[in-house]
């Protein structure tokens, strides 16, 4: 079931009570909470479908949230303290109760990932799309917004420039990375030339680039797992995957911005997270006979495939002792992250000090922000998703509160 998609006008439309653009989680989670107000909603989107960054994020999994306590959850958002009363108000439980309102049932994994039992987004999203619907939402695709004019917000469409003039306004128009997706920053101009206050976009949760040799070609694409991924006082124990030019992936992203702001990061592997340092010197220490080195690693201490790549690639150490520190503590040299299009997601954007405790725009009156666009960060595992949710809510009902005060 889809969202009524209208006609485009002949003449630009002179108004509207609530103008949602962004057709993303938190564009749509915004639509939700005004319509189910009794507002009515107009949803536009400069991309011919609605979620389309939602739809690639759930090919492989949709990870929608992280069950954990509310400390350790909110510790997640760096320098994010003023989305506090935010996320604590639509968490980690409230996102499994608005999936489970979708028909979506819900487990949780190991890692205390929480994804849908189809292990997809598009049932969701059609779920969500059809309520919206019911709702009175009206959809309008390949609307693109270029800016203000005058008091209203003009729009490139198929066809013609249309105008519209809301009573309200949700800006919901992600961050920088997967252009091609409907997040490509062309927001940044608009807002800055009301002044608005926004921190330079920057790649989070990116890969970063690394010079192998030519031996490395041949395990691209390899995952390395379990592994323990070390830089500063932060450690981080999970999986990544080499790459032709590099190594990305959730144990990465998860350092990405600390190591992003290094001059020239060098990371440290534990390619074996479940020995201990003395236990990896003790199998070490038994005689090596006829084997080949790589045969006596596998039947030490179990390495194999991409983490034997990594240490012959990295390493020079053969002595026992040597190797067994050297297994611990793998030093890689990394070079700057990827490009910014390449990035799960992005940081900066709005800055807390240009909204006011209801994401309303200081210096706009009745135009709200939510999702990536805010200026905040957070690695993968449901964080982003749980954000962009909780801002997307927060703004509407906030939206809602100014249309009951005028």
């Amino acid at each position: 079931m889809k969202i009524s998609e209208k006609a485009v006008p002949a003449m630009p439309t002179q108004s509207c009570e609530a103008l949602v653009i962004g057709a993303g989680p938190a564009g749509m989670m915004a639509a939700d909470m005004l319509s189910a107000a009794g507002v009515a909603v107009s949803l536009v989107d400069a991309k011919a479908s609605f979620g389309r960054k939602f739809l690639m994020a759930g090919k492989s999994g949709l990870n929608l949230t992280k069950d954990q306590s509310a400390r350790a959850f909110l510790a997640e958002y760096s320098g994010a303290d003023w989305l506090k009363p935010v996320l604590s108000s639509f968490g980690p439980e409230q996102v499994v109760d608005w999936a489970m309102g979708l028909g979506q049932e819900v487990f949780t994994g190991s890692s205390g990932r929480v994804f849908p039992k189809a292990m997809k987004a598009s049932p969701l999203l059609r779920a969500w799309l059809a309520r919206l619907a019911a709702q009175g939402v009206v959809a309008r695709t390949r609307w693109r917004w270029t800016g203000w004019q005058g008091d209203g917000l003009a729009f490139a469409t198929p066809t013609e420039i249309q105008v519209i003039r809301p009573k309200v306004t949700i800006l919901a128009l992600g961050g920088g990375s997967w252009a091609r997706l409907g997040s490509d920053g062309a927001w940044l101009p608009l807002l800055a030339e009301k002044v608005v206050s926004i921190a330079p976009l920057r790649p989070a949760n990116v890969g970063f680039g690394v010079a192998w040799s030519e031996y490395m070609a041949r395990f691209a694409g390899q995952p390395v797992k379990p592994v323990a991924v070390r830089f500063g006082d932060r450690q981080v124990r999970g999986e990544f995957v080499l790459t032709k030019s590099g190594v990305e992936g959730g144990a990465i992203y998860a350092l990405a911005s600390a190591v992003a702001a290094a001059g020239e990061p060098v990371i440290e592997l534990d390619l074996l997270p479940d020995l201990s340092l003395e236990t990896v010197r003790r199998r070490l220490s038994v005689p090596r006979g006829k084997l080949s080195l790589s045969n006596f690693l596998r039947k030490t201490v179990g390495l194999t495939g991409a983490k034997a790549a990594l240490f012959f690639e990295l390493s020079k150490q053969r002595l026992p002792d040597q190797m067994a520190v050297a297994l611990k503590a793998l030093p890689l040299p990394l070079r700057g992250p990827r490009p910014i299009d390449e990035a799960i997601s992005t940081a900066g954007g709005v800055v807390a000090a240009a909204l006011d405790a209801k994401l309303m725009l200081r210096n706009i009156p009745g135009v709200f922000c939510a999702g990536e666009m805010l200026d905040w960060d957070a690695p993968t595992g449901g964080y982003l998703l749980t954000a962009c949710l909780a801002t997307g809510r927060w703004a509407g009902l906030g939206a809602v509160e100014y249309l009951r005060a005028r």
